[in-house]
């Protein structure tokens, strides 16, 4: 074996192609190109001079040596994040500026940011809710640190850390769904999942019409709770009081949208900024890839 070391991304790259099955997907976290992630691979199967894949097989399939090192792979990067949220300086002192869109502080965020406050009960997180676009925005002038945001065109850098499949969503209750035109409640123009929406059903054929615009998720609740609407939202935000039409209803099927990481460029970034940083890519990449 080479006296060279492990390099920590590499080890990344590897664990997250075992566990997606994917070299696509696994580049897609990382927000590498598929290059990029196959070279670091190499890089650690030409460490330690064995494959770590079975180039005999089409699949991406472990080879024996690829198996023991995926188990010595996952505690060192076990250990390596572990000590750097263990010994992050002074971050206990600095506030983080965290922006997301509301949706998905309602449906996602809670269980990661709790987990968050005990793990680091000194760091103050400020939330500001809002739309994509102006959240990359303001990351980008630096009035947000870090934000948490639908991949939108035009959108350039951060890190690509979930997927979150798309569902048409209607009242329990509600027969809006069966309406003709079908009366939508959307966010306003320039947002991806009104587009998503919008073609869908033009795709499909189906009469629609504008019953809500909101740029708040709970308007958007508010319709198809009350019976107004039907709308657009995450799978995550099918919770009691809505459901999704039934298949006899003939709404077609919804893409998948990307969430992706922002965090400013300034040049020095605080240690709790980092700490915040860290711990989201963490743990939205093990909650993400729906």
């Amino acid at each position: 074996m080479s006296s060279t070391y492990l390099d920590i991304r590499s080890l990344r790259a590897f664990v997250l192609t075992v566990e997606t099955g994917s070299l696509t997907e696994a580049s897609r976290r990382m927000g590498r190109t598929q290059s990029a992630v196959t070279q670091q691979i190499q890089k650690l199967e030409q460490i330690i001079g064995r494959p770590l894949f079975d180039d005999t097989r089409r699949a991406l399939e472990l080879s024996e040596t690829g198996t023991v090192f995926l188990s010595h792979a996952r505690q060192i990067l076990s250990s390596h994040d572990e000590c750097l949220a263990r010994f992050a300086p002074t971050a206990a002192e600095e506030k983080v500026v965290f922006g997301v869109p509301d949706l998905y502080a309602t449906f996602l965020l809670p269980p990661i940011l709790s987990a968050f406050r005990r793990d680091y009960p000194h760091i103050r997180i400020e939330l500001r809710c809002a739309l994509s676009r102006p959240l990359v925005a303001r990351v980008r002038e630096g009035s947000v640190d870090i934000a948490l945001v639908t991949r939108m065109d035009g959108f350039t850098g951060g890190q690509v850390v979930g997927r979150e499949q798309l569902v048409w969503l209607t009242g329990a209750t509600s027969s809006a769904h069966l309406e003709d035109p079908v009366p939508m409640a959307l966010l306003p123009p320039g947002n991806i999942y009104r587009d998503y929406a919008i073609e869908a059903l033009d795709r499909a054929g189906r009469n629609w019409r504008i019953a809500c615009v909101s740029d708040s998720i709970s308007g958007l609740q508010t319709a198809v709770l009350s019976g107004i609407a039907v709308t657009v939202l995450i799978e995550s935000a099918l919770v009691p009081g809505v459901r999704q039409p039934p298949v006899q209803a003939g709404f077609p099927p919804l893409p998948s949208v990307d969430l992706l990481l922002y965090r400013s460029a300034t040049e020095q970034s605080s240690p709790a900024v980092e700490t915040l940083h860290r711990y989201l890519l963490n743990h939205l990449s093990l909650t993400g890839g729906r």
